[in-house]
């Protein structure tokens, strides 16, 4: 197990380039099952849990090929379904959420699917109900046995299209749903679907591909199957959640960053929700600009009450900022309420700010109230260990803001999310060790 030392109270300046959206790797790598021709995919994150996939990928016999820094072609023209039956893929595949998403694409070309239970960040009950229901709407027919080693098996041998609606809108579900329908027999119509820029974005590429979705952006999407896909070439966003981070990391460091090449648009509210937590920012082009701030102030809502930041589905406030937004707000001047409604156990980090410092009353397994130190008193530095990717990069912007050194332990967590973010902060200032 890793850990990083963290010497606190570095004042950062320079030039950040985010990378590209983890969130958004995990869908396209599973599409490039789909078709048999080459698939070329620019700004692929060089994080834990992308690699994996890749690797797992590879080993079900997709052709891998690393052709620039952040680039790699695919070629799924030799699928080996029979590894769906090692102990290897089960392995991999349960040691990873995004694994999941495998299952649509197989179950739209090879008509079967095979899938142990996921793992993933331990952030509370994260149920795949969305997933198999639309699955079964389309005529799967699910098994799951639990004498066989915990397996979900699939047969979709008669996929057609129909209506349904999602009964929750998943990002993960709506774009597992979504490739397998665009295969599917008829039009499928889905109802309360996640619009996420992810989505968006995988829907464009599989549209390149010779996909017909309509209400690409919108929770109604229509998908006429087609009997095959052919090859493309996409570029992944830049990774909004990580912008995000930096924002906040900016703010509470008393920093000067720029991060570069955003695609501000696709941003949604995430700067706007900064900025109510009294973050400066400008718009530099499609760079945002974040100068040092000695303090900032959380604004209330109109009639004096205290500010709420919850989390909700887009075009809301994304759930994986949260985090960021709460360890921001410890040095603001002011009080908020931060709603985590998505899920149950993600506020379970806050223990290791009050060890710090901070002045946070965890209301419930949804709820904290933060009051702002308004730099009247520093964090210290303290030990702890990382429970999830966000939580961790949450609790690295508190050691890097704190007085005195800091050691995070269980940092792998942090590694599935962020790709050498002690090597970049390094760049810019930050004294951050790995251990």
């Amino acid at each position: 197990m890793a850990s990083f030392q963290i010497t606190g109270g570095r004042k950062l300046k320079g030039e950040l380039i985010p990378q590209g959206a983890k969130n958004e790797a995990l869908q396209i790598l599973c599409a490039v099952l789909l078709t048999k021709e080459p698939v070329t995919i620019h700004n692929i994150p060089n994080i834990r849990d992308v690699n994996q996939l890749i690797d797992l990928l590879g080993d079900l016999g997709v052709w891998v090929t690393k052709i620039g820094e952040y680039s790699y072609r695919f070629v799924a023209s030799d699928v080996n379904i029979d590894y769906l039956e090692s102990d290897t893929y089960k392995r991999k595949a349960a040691a990873l959420r995004g694994s999941v998403m495998l299952l649509g694409p197989m179950l739209a070309r090879f008509k079967k699917g095979r899938i142990p239970r996921p793992g993933g960040d331990k952030i509370g009950r994260r149920r795949l109900d969305t997933h198999f229901l639309g699955f079964e709407k389309l005529g799967a027919q699910f098994n799951y046995d639990a004498n066989d080693g915990g397996y979900y098996q699939v047969d979709a041998s008669n996929l057609r299209g129909t209506y349904m609606l999602l009964d929750e809108a998943s990002v993960t579900g709506t774009a597992n749903v979504l490739m397998a329908a665009v295969m599917a027999e008829g039009t499928t119509t889905i109802y309360n679907a996640a619009c996420e820029p992810y989505l968006q974005q995988l829907s464009k590429m599989l549209n390149s591909m010779g996909a017909k979705i309509s209400g690409v952006g919108s929770n109604l999407l229509t998908i006429e199957g087609v009997s095959e896909l052919t090859g493309t070439e996409h570029t992944m966003l830049p990774d909004m959640i990580e912008i995000g981070s930096f924002i906040g990391l900016a703010a509470m460091t008393q920093s000067e960053i720029t991060i570069k090449n955003c695609r501000i648009p696709e941003l949604g509210i995430i700067p706007d929700q900064f900025k109510r937590l009294g973050i400066q920012m400008e718009f530099r082009g499609d760079d945002i600009f974040i100068p040092a701030q000695e303090r900032y102030q959380i604004e209330t809502f109109l009639d004096g009450g205290m500010m709420t930041v919850a989390d909700a589905p887009w075009p809301g406030f994304t759930p994986d900022l949260l985090s960021i937004v709460l360890v921001t707000a410890v040095q603001a001047q002011g009080t908020l309420l931060i709603h985590q409604k998505m899920f149950e156990s993600r506020l379970f980090f806050v223990d290791k700010l009050i060890d710090m410092g901070a002045q946070i009353i965890l209301c419930d397994p949804h709820r904290a109230t933060v009051v702002g130190l308004n730099r009247q008193l520093p964090l210290k530095g303290i030990r702890m260990s990382s429970p999830d990717i966000r939580a961790g990069v949450a609790l690295l912007i508190a050691a890097m803001s704190a007085k005195g050194t800091s050691i995070i332990d269980n940092i792998e967590q942090i590694d599935r999310g962020y790709q050498h973010i002690d090597t970049r902060l390094n760049a810019i200032g930050a004294e951050i060790i790995r251990l």
